[in-house]
C-alpha cells in the first residue's frame, strides 16, 4: 500500500474498489483501520479512498502551517484526490472525519459531489471539551521536557511506532514553534463556530448535496446542535435520525457517565452496515 507525497507531507493511502469515488475520513486523530467496513460493504460498486490525515495513523507528523489542522486535513485531501487523478468524489466520515469532509467540499465545490456525515462535531462546549486532548496535553508535555516528552507521549509513541521516520521528525522540531502552532490550532479548534473549525459562511457556500444523521443526546462532543446548524446552514442538506437507538447510546455512547464510552473506531464498525446501505442509497439519488 503507498504514500503519495502531497506539498511535503507523506501520506498513506489505499485505494480499491470500482464505481463513484468515495474517501472515507474517521474522527479525532484516529488511523483508516475503523472505516475499513465500510469500505469493504461499498468497494463492489464503489472506488474506496483510506488514508491517514498528516500526524494520523502512518503518515508524516508535521506540526506546522498557516491554516488549521482541519482546513489543512481539507486541503491534503484534495491533493490526495488530485494525485489519483480523481475529480468528483463522495465526502464520508463521521466526527473529525464530518467536518473535515464538510471542510473539502466548501474549499473544493469543484471535488465533492456529495457528503455523508455522522456524528457531527460542534455546539457550545464542543471544542473546549476537546481543545486539550487535541493539543493541549502536547503543549504542556512539550514545555515540561521538550520533544522527547511529546515523543514519549501514548500517541505520538504510536505514530513513531506506525512511521518509524516520525521520530527523527519530532524530534528535530523546534519546542516553542511547536507549542506556537499547537496554541494557533488550539485556539481556532475552540471558536464557537456551528460545526467544528467551519464558520457560518463556509458551510452556507457548500453547493453539493449533504447528507446527515442526527446528533445523538447527551453528548457534548458532537452536540445535537452541530448537524442541526448544518442542516440549517448548508442549502442542500438532508437529515435522518442517528444510527443509534437512545437505548443504545446510553450504553455506549459518548457522555459524561461512561465517557468516553465505546472508541468511536469501534463505533463506527459497529454501524458500518446502516452507515454503508444510506451512502449506497444517497450516490443512487445524486447519480440519478
Amino acid at each position: 500500500m503507498p504514500y503519495a507525497n502531497i506539498n511535503g507531507t507523506n501520506l498513506f493511502y489505499e485505494d480499491y474498489g470500482n464505481g463513484p469515488a468515495v474517501m472515507l475520513t474517521p474522527g479525532g486523530r484516529v488511523d483508516r483501520n475503523g472505516l475499513r467496513p465500510i469500505g469493504a460493504l461499498i468497494a463492489q460498486r464503489c472506488r474506496v479512498i483510506l488514508h491517514d490525515r498528516r500526524n494520523c495513523g502512518r503518515s508524516d507528523i508535521v506540526i506546522g502551517g498557516a491554516l488549521s489542522e482541519q482546513h489543512i486535513w481539507a486541503e491534503e485531501m484534495a491533493g490526495l484526490l488530485q494525485h489519483l487523478g480523481i475529480t468528483s468524489v463522495y465526502a464520508v466520515g463521521g466526527s473529525a472525519g464530518s467536518r473535515t469532509s464538510l471542510t473539502l467540499a466548501a474549499r473544493h465545490p469543484e471535488l465533492v459531489k456529495g457528503s455523508l456525515i455522522w456524528e457531527v462535531s460542534g455546539g457550545p462546549r464542543s471544542g473546549a471539551v476537546m481543545a486539550p486532548g487535541y493539543y493541549g496535553q502536547y503543549i504542556e508535555a512539550a514545555e515540561r521536557g521538550g520533544m522527547a516528552a511529546v515523543a514519549a507521549t501514548e500517541f505520538f509513541a504510536q505514530r513513531i511506532v506506525d512511521n518509524p521516520s516520525n521520530r527523527e521528525r519530532l524530534l528535530a522540531m523546534d519546542v516553542q514553534e511547536f507549542c506556537t502552532v499547537m496554541r494557533r490550532w488550539s485556539a481556532t479548534f475552540s471558536r464557537p463556530n456551528p460545526v467544528g473549525d467551519l464558520t457560518e459562511d463556509e458551510l452556507k457556500s457548500i453547493t453539493c448535496p449533504v447528507f446527515i444523521f442526527a446528533g445523538n443526546t447527551p453528548d457534548e462532543v458532537h452536540h445535537v446542535s452541530a448537524a442541526e446548524n448544518a442542516l440549517r446552514l448548508i442549502p442542500h442538506a438532508d437529515m435522518r435520525p442517528s444510527a443509534w437507538t437512545h437505548a443504545e447510546w446510553d450504553v455506549i455512547g459518548q457522555h459524561d457517565h461512561t465517557f468516553p464510552g465505546i472508541a468511536a473506531t469501534n463505533r463506527y464498525a459497529m454501524k458500518a452496515t446502516v452507515y454503508a446501505a444510506e451512502l449506497l442509497k444517497f450516490i443512487d439519488k445524486v447519480e440519478g
